[in-house]
């Protein structure tokens, strides 16, 4: 009796008009572009709020700040180099090379500082090191939706 009363629940669900939200071919869905901000927003603003509270001397504070702003640069840098070249738009060998560069100096700035830090307990350099890493991929999936969006504007 019970399949019955399902079977005609989802009977009368099908009957209901659904509203879809119209999508070009190759654009990311709405869920996936919040998804992808609400990470960079988390990542971030944890990052920036344990450096504000952290009791480290000033200079430490700008330099974690310097290292997230120029990952973040590089990361979506290299988003954008790497598309590119997958997509045959010309991309100088010293730009991509930059860029790769880039990212791996930052990550290594932040591994270093972190590791060198003797004012940071070990969760708080967990911490620092999960919301740079968060950002920084938070960065590039944005970069790659918003280049996703317009291509299928283009498109269509």
């Amino acid at each position: 009796m019970a399949e019955v009363k399902e079977s005609s629940f989802m009977q009368e669900e099908d009957k209901k008009p659904r509203i879809k939200v119209e999508r070009k071919p190759g654009e990311p869905t709405p869920a996936f572009k919040g998804a992808s901000w609400a990470a960079l927003a988390i990542g971030l603003s944890a990052y920036l709020i344990g450096l504000f509270n952290a009791s480290m001397e000033l200079n430490e504070k700008g330099y974690y700040f310097a290292v997230l702003v120029f990952g973040l640069y590089a990361a979506v840098s290299l988003q954008k180099a790497v598309r590119d070249r997958e997509e045959d738009i010309p991309v100088s060998g010293i730009y991509y090379g930059l860029s790769w560069l880039a990212v791996i100096i930052a990550i290594l700035l932040m591994a270093i500082g972190l590791y060198n830090a003797g004012s940071i307990i070990l969760s708080e350099k967990g911490f620092y090191g999960m919301a740079f890493v968060l950002s920084l991929f938070a960065a590039i999936t944005i970069q790659k939706n918003i280049r996703d969006t317009q291509q299928a504007k283009y498109r269509a």
